[in-house]
């Protein structure tokens, strides 16, 4: 680990009876594809981080635990949904509309940020022609 960056990194959290975080084999497969395409040290399935002269596979791909502090603390927070699912700190909900999982910003939050846009149109149009229907002429 020749990178000094990755020596000042905390340590991987831990639940409350020693044990790491595990993932789900669903969480395992976006993790391993959020490590091939965003970790700077993952090269054709290498780290390049435990690197010593020896090819080392990349732990975190292999593992549904996490295990890996670069991936814990640079890769993962990435993908805040997964992040939430895992670590269960944040706490996740699913849209209305679309039904997909999203990490809302306010404990009022309905919509993810891609209907939230759409839902936010419609609500203002409907607002806007009540409006004008009370006009008298």
């Amino acid at each position: 680990m020749s990178n000094p960056i990755y020596k000042d990194l905390p340590d991987v959290e831990r639940k409350k009876n020693g044990s790491l975080y595990q993932m789900t084999p669903a969480q395992h497969r976006l993790a391993r594809a959020l490590i091939r395409r965003e970790c700077c040290s993952y090269e054709d399935g290498n780290c390049m981080e435990l690197d010593d002269g020896e090819s080392h596979s990349c732990i975190q791909c292999h593992t549904p635990s996490v295990s890996c502090k670069w991936f814990r603390f640079a890769v993962l927070p990435l993908l805040k949904v997964l992040e939430a699912e895992i670590f269960r700190d944040r706490e996740t909900k699913a849209c209305v509309v679309c039904g997909k999982a999203f990490v809302p910003k306010s404990n009022r939050g309905k919509y993810c940020q891609s209907c939230a846009v759409r839902v936010h149109r419609r609500q203002k149009a409907q607002s806007e022609q009540k409006r004008r229907s009370r006009v008298d002429n």
